[in-house]
């Protein structure tokens, strides 16, 4: 014990005699306790209780106007649950029930009348101890705790990192800016949050649609950076990256790369079912339809290698136009809204133009 410095606590004394009083502080400052406060009006106990915050009370059971086991019912409802707060009864009441009572209120320890000074400031030190211990104990879980924040943070960071670094890897092949993975997960959040999403599923559809093209790395180059219009042979090379993309995913027990792999394998459905595996309307999972819309938007809005970008006005009506045939109409209603406050960022033309080709915008080829 001789680690745990108990001569600054706190002791408070509730006793309805003044000689009880002296007779307690006395056994306290002999034993090196100079921080005491007492008062033999039991109404006090709580004001004083709360002003003075004790390490320690010690309390009369039975006094006049308010008695002992009153003032434990008030104390108790300022002490927190997991706290330890060691309240000593003293009392000249040597009946079992009293006894219980006081223990069944929150005391923690019990001595009757007449003290014995040595057994009493054993006791005192005995759950001063106790409380000190506990006090170091709950310091030490809320450091242990803010370490173990802290580290869950740094790995967030570096999942995030790694997530993002593993999406521009995807599309460096055939666009090696990255700006557009970045937008579409950008869109793709504002969509889910205009459309009232949880903020957590927000958050993850924001991390994980950047990922929406991470098959592309499975694609041959002949086909990726063919500069021209595919042929149908081509281009289901090319659609080929939706199941190479959730194979690469697969497997995982994260909430994002799970829901990046159901991205990655139904970003290219439709809402008429005309898309990549025939899915319609709801059918396909709502981050994949989100997505779906984000990616045509980003990808119009910027130039191409083989076309000039389009006006943002003319891909609104496009957007508006394919309503209830490739895009799902609340997923649009959700855009629309949002259109007006999209910031700069998502309109400013790429460092350098993509050396390949976006699937999506050149179907026609196929038919």
């Amino acid at each position: 014990m001789a680690d745990i410095p108990l001569e600054g606590a706190r002791v408070l004394v509730i006793d309805d005699e003044q000689p009880n009083i002296e007779l307690l502080e006395r056994i306290l400052r002999r034993s090196g306790y100079g921080n005491v406060r007492s008062t033999t009006d039991p109404l006090m106990a709580l004001p004083l209780f709360i002003e003075f915050q004790p390490d320690l009370v010690v309390l009369d059971l039975h006094m006049p106007g308010m008695d002992g086991f009153e003032v434990l019912e008030q104390l108790r409802e300022q002490i927190p649950l997991d706290a330890y707060l060691p309240i000593l009864v003293l009392t000249g009441d040597v009946s079992t029930a009293a006894k219980q009572k006081a223990l069944a209120n929150g005391a923690k320890d019990f001595l009757t009348k007449p003290l014995d000074v040595v057994e009493i400031g054993l006791r005192i030190r005995n759950l001063l101890h106790t409380r000190f211990l506990h006090l170091r104990l709950q310091d030490q879980n809320q450091a242990l705790a803010e370490r173990v924040r802290a580290r869950t943070r740094e790995l967030e960071l570096a999942r995030q990192e790694t997530l993002e670094r593993l999406a521009r890897a995807a599309e460096y092949r055939d666009f090696d800016t990255g700006r557009h993975a970045q937008r579409v997960g950008e869109l793709s959040a504002l969509i889910a949050d205009a459309l009232g999403l949880p903020s957590d599923q927000v958050a993850l559809i924001r991390q994980a649609a950047p990922l929406h093209d991470i098959g592309k790395i499975g694609v041959p180059d002949a086909v990726l950076l063919k500069p021209t219009n595919l042929t149908r042979e081509e281009f289901e090379q090319m659609k080929a990256h939706t199941m190479i993309g959730a194979g690469l995913l697969s497997g995982s027990r994260s909430p994002l790369l799970q829901l990046a792999q159901e991205i990655a394998l139904y970003h290219h459905e439709r809402w008429d079912g005309l898309g990549y595996a025939r899915l319609r309307g709801p059918e396909t999972p709502l981050a994949a339809r989100i997505v779906a819309l984000a990616d045509v938007f980003d990808a119009l809005t910027h130039a191409r290698p083989y076309r000039d970008a389009w006006s943002v006005e003319e891909v609104v009506e496009e957007v508006r136009r394919q309503s209830g045939k490739q895009f799902d109409p609340l997923v649009v209603e959700a855009f629309l809204r949002i259109l007006p406050v999209l910031p700069p960022e998502f309109f400013e033309p790429d460092d350098q133009a993509p050396v390949g080709a976006e699937d999506g915008a050149r179907a026609e080829a196929t038919t």
